[in-house]
């Protein structure tokens, strides 16, 4: 059984997401908070194994009950509600930054929206279900080690055998990539394209916060950008990212029924067909299975698969199934990741 606290100052919020909560298999909602330190005090008798934080809240607001909840339970999962606002967008990318694992856009939560919504929170919530995901508040174990079973070890890429790399994430990604930005030089020599679920109105203010870490130029994608080494294109929220043979952008709805949208196996897939064989694909953490499909593309084209292993990824739900489907030709650890873009030994 799968215990939440629902902390938010907005009783219809609160009352909204008990009753989305309600009779679901295997969750329960154990209480809930209307602040920060109403939720601090009532956590140790709760006992939860996810928590529900509204960003803003009056009195301590949701980023400082955070902190602290990562001060006092490490790796308690934290999921964030926020609006699509610009301030809401930079307050959350701050949550993520600090530990939550993931985020809504609670904006939606309305009559036409409420379904949907419904099952993104269920979704989001049910990733921590089973073992080993679970918190347990007797211990908070490390990760265990990297596994590797089935794969190659690799200490270095030579970038300037491929044309494009591109990179698919989903929970856990914003923190992930903020990593790998900030390893890359200016003069990095392919150019990447990126795909992180998120929902409309976040994608855009993401983009500039990796802009600002000082490393390649990285901003949202729009229709025909251009590719071209020093820059990140990263999808726009709502949109799917397509690679064409020139090495532009394109944006496109379709395919409408994508369980994801923007969709990692779109963006995998096309740049697999665009440059066969001279594409890097890498997947980091995240839940469900969107870019095994993709990564496998690549690899069977003679590309190069790198993803994420399970020692350091918050959920090995895509990685997982990319390994599984056979399209992965490496797992490797964040840390190991980041190293392969910081070496310089293949670029001026």
């Amino acid at each position: 059984m799968t215990r939440i606290l629902v902390v938010d100052d907005s009783p219809f919020i609160r009352k909204a997401i008990t009753r989305i909560l309600a009779g679901q298999p295997g969750m329960q909602v154990v209480g809930t908070a209307q602040s920060g330190e109403e939720a601090l005090q009532r956590l140790p008798a709760m006992r939860p194994h996810v928590v529900t934080l509204d960003v803003e809240m009056p009195g301590m607001g949701g980023l400082a009950t955070l902190r602290e909840i990562q001060r006092r339970y490490p790796r308690l999962p934290v999921i964030m509600l926020s609006v699509h606002t610009k301030e809401g967008a930079e307050t959350t990318l701050d949550a993520i930054s600090a530990g939550a694992v993931d985020f809504i856009d609670k904006s939606r939560l309305n009559v036409m929206d409420f379904d949907r919504l419904s099952r993104e929170l269920l979704d989001k919530i049910e990733v921590w279900k089973p073992a080993p995901h679970a918190y347990s508040w007797e211990h908070t174990a490390a990760p265990g080690p990297t596994r590797r079973s089935g794969v190659g070890t690799i200490s270095a890429v030579r970038w300037s055998s491929y044309d494009l790399c591109v990179i698919g994430a989903s929970t856990g990604g914003p923190p992930a990539l903020q990593q790998i930005v900030s390893h890359i030089p200016k003069d990095f020599p392919i150019p990447i394209a990126v795909v992180q679920h998120m929902p409309v109105g976040f994608t855009r203010p993401f983009a500039e916060r990796l802009d600002s870490l000082g490393g390649m130029r990285v901003q949202e994608a729009a229709d025909h950008n251009t590719l071209q080494p020093g820059l990140m294109l990263l999808a726009r929220a709502g949109a799917h990212l397509f690679i064409e043979p020139d090495l532009t952008a394109h944006l496109s709805l379709d395919p409408i029924a994508a369980a994801n949208i923007p969709s990692v196996d779109v963006l995998l897939e096309s740049a697999s067909r665009a440059r066969p064989g001279r594409v890097v694909g890498i997947l980091l953490t995240g839940m469900g299975s969107d870019g095994a499909e993709g990564m496998l593309a690549i690899h069977r084209s003679g590309g190069l698969t790198l993803a994420e292993s399970e020692a350091s990824c918050v959920v090995y739900g895509m990685p997982r199934a990319a390994h599984k489907l056979g399209g992965v030709s490496h797992l490797l650890s964040l840390p190991e990741i980041c190293q392969l873009f910081a070496a310089r030994s293949d670029y001026p």
